[in-house]
Parts: structure tokens; sequence; C-alpha cells
């Protein structure tokens, strides 16, 4: 195995790869013929888990190869990345600044108290401020202050991230005619659709309202990393429930039931929305008799505690 496919210069024993997979049995699916799995990146590790390590994990080999032993990246105060990068941070021993959006508020909120405890130093930026994060002056107002460091983008949505996300597919063992995982920057979404290369379709489940830019991020995200265009992916905008973090009584009420049903946390942010919408389309027909569906939980558990779950 080469060093750009494992990370061998760091100790990732301690995580659960490949991540396994679940099938549900239900009524429903009984009745319209379908097959339904999970692929349970949840249980990757409690907080290196779902697509935030997959985005990572090739960010931190850049790193270390690079010689950095600082990584900066941006969020806002809830944000999954910033919690898994100053976890990734805390275990691969790197230091980690995170370029927070908004003013800081006190007692910090658990997101950011971890952040902090795993020794994250916050930086607090308006939010004008934090509109410009990719531009060419703002990152050397950063170096200017903060010295040598590996940048993440926001969300780790870089290729090195849409290589991580292919992996998901390296690991399967089975075929599977409908891949379905929930959409908030297209990146994990984008290496789904790489790995696969046409053998399934992609359906990616937006979780804010107004995404029809992602048809377009995620196109030019394809290109730039596979120089191919695909036509076995669309998105599903209908399940965002009034837009990116808000919740229905509904969409609450589907996540309790489901953790009953099936023994597995879902979270109203990003995996309740992509199970919820694909329920919901089995009960409309969507999917064809005999269809294999596997849906991909992105983690983001440690996001439930600002929810009343």
């Amino acid at each position: 195995m080469h060093d750009s496919d494992s990370l061998s210069c760091m100790d990732s024993s301690f995580l659960n790869l490949p991540s396994p997979v679940t099938q549900l049995h239900h009524p429903l699916l009984e009745a319209k013929k379908l097959q339904l799995f999970i692929k349970r990146d949840e249980l990757i590790h409690p907080h290196l888990q779902g697509n935030k390590w997959r985005k990572l994990k090739y960010n931190l080999l850049q790193a270390r190869r690079n010689g950095h032993s600082t990584l900066l990246t941006f969020g806002g105060a809830y944000s999954n990345h910033i919690h898994a990068t100053a976890a990734a941070g805390h275990y691969f021993n790197f230091r980690t600044i995170g370029i927070i959006r908004g003013e800081q508020h006190l007692p910090l909120n658990p997101t950011l108290q971890d952040a902090k405890d795993w020794g994250m130093a916050l930086h607090y930026v308006s939010r004008a401020e934090y509109r410009e994060k990719t531009s060419p002056a703002f990152i050397e107002k950063l170096i200017t202050q903060f010295s040598d460091f590996y940048l993440i983008p926001e969300g780790g949505n870089n290729e090195f991230a849409t290589r991580g996300c292919v992996e998901i597919i390296d690991e399967l063992e089975d075929k599977y005619d409908a891949i379905c995982v929930d959409c908030g920057t297209g990146a994990t979404m984008t290496g789904i659709i790489a790995g696969l290369e046409n053998k399934s379709r992609v359906l990616g489940f937006a979780v804010l309202k107004g995404a029809d830019f992602l048809q377009h991020d995620v196109t030019r995200q394809l290109q730039q990393y596979t120089h191919r265009t695909f036509n076995n992916w669309a998105l599903i905008p209908d399940y965002h429930f009034g837009g990116f973090a808000r919740t229905k009584p509904e969409l609450i009420e589907f996540i309790k039931e489901f953790k009953q049903q099936f023994d597995i946390q879902l979270e109203p942010v990003y995996s309740g929305k992509m199970l919820f919408g694909i329920f919901d389309l089995i009960k409309q027909d969507y999917f064809p008799d005999n269809t294999r569906i596997l849906a991909i939980h992105g983690g983001g558990l440690q996001g439930l505690r600002g929810f009343a779950l």
C-alpha cells in the first residue's frame, strides 16, 4: 500500500474503517419490493466521523508531507467541520486555528468548547470579513497574523476532500442501484459520483433552501477532479425543511421513530432530512421494484446537542 493511500505517517488504527453497512427491514420496504441499506460512517469514530473524516484524511496527509504543524480552517459556531478539525489536531498532533464567523458568546456552546478543549485557538471575525475568506487579501492577512499554517477550506472542501469521499465507494463490497447522500456543499456527492464512474445512480438530498447552485458546483468539482462529465446523478431539493439547520416537528418525530425502529441515530441537519426524503420518495413509488438503495450516513452527531432530541 502506497503512502498516499494510507495514514502510514499517522496512527489511524483507532478508526473503525471500513465503516459497516446495515440493512433496514420495514413493512413499507417489503410492500414496495425494495431493499434499503445504510453505510454507517457515523461509526468511524465518536469525534472523527462521517464525511468530515473523509474530507480531512488527505488534507492531513498533505499537511504532514509539506511539513506543516498547524492547521487553519473556517466555520460557524456550530460547525461539524470545526469540531472535527480540532479533534483531528488533538489525535494527530497538529496545532489548530479556527476562524469563527460572528462574535464570541460566553459560555461557549458545546461545539466550540470541545474545540477549545482539544487545543484549537478560536479567532472570531465579523460576518462581512468572513465572506472574504477565500480572497487572496484576506488569506494574506491570516498569513501575516498566524505565520505558517496549512489552510483547509470551509467544510474541508477541496480536491483532497473529494479523494477521501471516493473511498466511500472503494469500501463497498456489494452493488447498489441508487446511492443517496445528504448535500450541503456537494463535495461528498462529488466524490461518490467520481468513485462510481456511472455504475449506479446518485441522489443528493439538498439540506439548504434554494440550492440551485449545487448543480453548478457539483458539475464544476467533478470536472476539476476527473476532467469528465457524468449523467448518473440528480439533486433532490424538496426536503430542506425551511433551510440549513431548520427543522419542523415532522422531521424531529421521524428521527425519534427511526431511532426506535432501527437503533440508528440521525440528526436533523443532514442525515435526518435525507432519510425522511428517501422514505417519502418510497411512498411515492419513486424507485422501481427491486431497487437496492444505499444511504450514506454522514455523521455530524455532535450537532444533536443543539436540538431537543
